[in-house]
């Protein structure tokens, strides 16, 4: 079998304002209420260089333990903050690398955005900011969350609504990913879950869920999942590569909601691959869930992207060295299906400011529908048709199970029960 063949089976094509003191914090209690499972309280953040204000809840909103819970805001620094006023606040997860990175920056180019960096490694995030160019307070601010933690997720949460105050959030993009076919074995977070199943999916519903309140409050609220060919089988990555995307009956999903150590959905053998393509599965179902149960009801966008396949991104850090040099060659010259970081980054952040990607329900994609091999055409400088560099914005087409109503209201129900969410729309 030729090198290129080998490679070809091998392919994953992936994818404020000033300060206030305690007294003045908003309540929590007047937003839209979750209904959570009680866990053992998260430690609050220490005391570090950005200022930490500590509140407790009102009395009267102390009817249990959980509600008495100290909320550690990050705040950015002040004078920071007061230019982030008139701006359209955006949260991004996995912003310190790779695609999220590349669209904090695309929108600090455009203006008009400050963007929370939503992080696992909060030094290592400003230390890259520091290389990048962002200045905290003015284009950026960094707040801690770790995607393999749901307690992690829901003291962001609170943090984050600390910050804003009265302030919208008007954009959430869940970017982080990761992607692990090197494991032989499956990792599972501290909450029980499959490593790539939890920080892919999981618990960006849950993050969705608890940032809900804010959204609601724009006047052009968007939630943006970003989404997979290789999770679409219409396609020549997800449809021609093995292995291929399925759900099946989820009676994996299933063992895990009974408390038993599972990792795959469809319940059968671990395979690392498919675990990172069903988790993609799942986004792309979750956003059509998001768009029919809460569209007309909150006004917010709920979409999902495709931004080409960016072969030298850090989601491939664990595949093999001769990968990493000969996939983003076969992407260029045989598929047509490469995009470089900084031209995806400028797609996902299209979706955050283009007016006509304030259309709920949709699966924006770009130069194809990724179904074919590229090819050159008279007065196009890069191939047409695999969903590579160049091209113009256009709604693509999910496949038939990424399509699939009962599945789709699956996934809600089994997110919803595994997170901890017992009272959603």
């Amino acid at each position: 079998m030729s090198p290129l063949a080998v490679l070809a089976l091998a392919l994953p094509l992936s994818h404020a304002f000033v300060p206030p003191s305690p007294a003045h914090l908003p309540s929590l209690s007047s937003s839209r209420r979750v209904s959570l499972r009680r866990s053992p309280p998260p430690a609050s953040l220490p005391s570090t260089a950005l200022q930490a204000t500590t509140l407790v809840r009102p009395t009267s909103d102390t009817k249990d333990a959980k509600d008495k819970e100290p909320l550690t805001a990050d705040l950015p620094p002040l004078l920071g903050g007061l230019r982030a006023i008139n701006k359209k606040i955006v949260v991004i997860t996995g912003a310190s690398s790779g695609l999220g990175l590349a669209t904090t920056k695309s929108l600090a180019k455009q203006g008009g955005y400050f963007v929370v960096m939503a992080v696992r490694d909060k030094e290592k995030t400003k230390r890259i900011c520091k290389e990048e160019g962002l200045e905290e307070g003015k284009d950026v601010a960094v707040l801690e969350m770790d995607l393999a933690s749901f307690d992690s997720v829901r003291k962001f949460a609170r943090n984050l609504k600390a910050w804003l105050g009265p302030q919208p959030l008007d954009r959430l993009i869940c970017n982080a990913a990761v992607y692990l076919p090197h494991l032989q074995a499956p990792e599972f977070t501290k909450d029980g879950y499959e490593m790539s199943l939890q920080v892919n999916h999981l618990s960006h519903f849950l993050l969705i869920n608890l940032l809900l309140p804010e959204l609601k409050k724009s006047k052009d609220p968007r939630c943006v999942i970003v989404g997979s060919i290789t999770g679409n089988t219409n396609t020549i990555g997800g449809g021609l590569v093995w292995p291929r995307a399925e759900l099946g009956d989820m009676r994996g999903w299933r063992r895990m909601l009974k408390g038993q150590r599972t990792a795959m959905i469809d319940g059968h053998n671990f395979n690392g691959a498919k675990a990172y393509k069903d988790s993609k599965l799942c986004n792309m179902l979750l956003m059509q869930e998001l768009d029919r149960r809460l569209h007309n009801s909150t006004n917010i966008a709920f979409t999902s992207m495709y931004p080409g396949c960016i072969a030298e991104t850090n989601l491939f850090r664990n595949k093999r060295q001769w990968f990493r040099k000969l996939f983003p060659v076969f992407m260029k010259y045989v598929t047509g299906g490469y995009v470089s970081e900084p031209e995806a980054g400028d797609r996902l952040a299209q979706t955050v400011a283009d007016p006509r990607c304030a259309k709920s329900g949709i699966y924006w994609s770009w130069n194809g529908g990724a179904r074919m091999v590229g090819v050159l055409v008279p007065g196009s400088d890069t191939p047409v048709g695999a969903g590579g560099s160049g091209g113009d914005l256009f709604e693509n087409t999910l496949s038939d199970e990424a399509q699939d109503k009962k599945k789709a209201q699956m996934v809600w129900e089994y997110s919803a029960k595994a997170v901890g969410l017992d009272d959603i729309a």
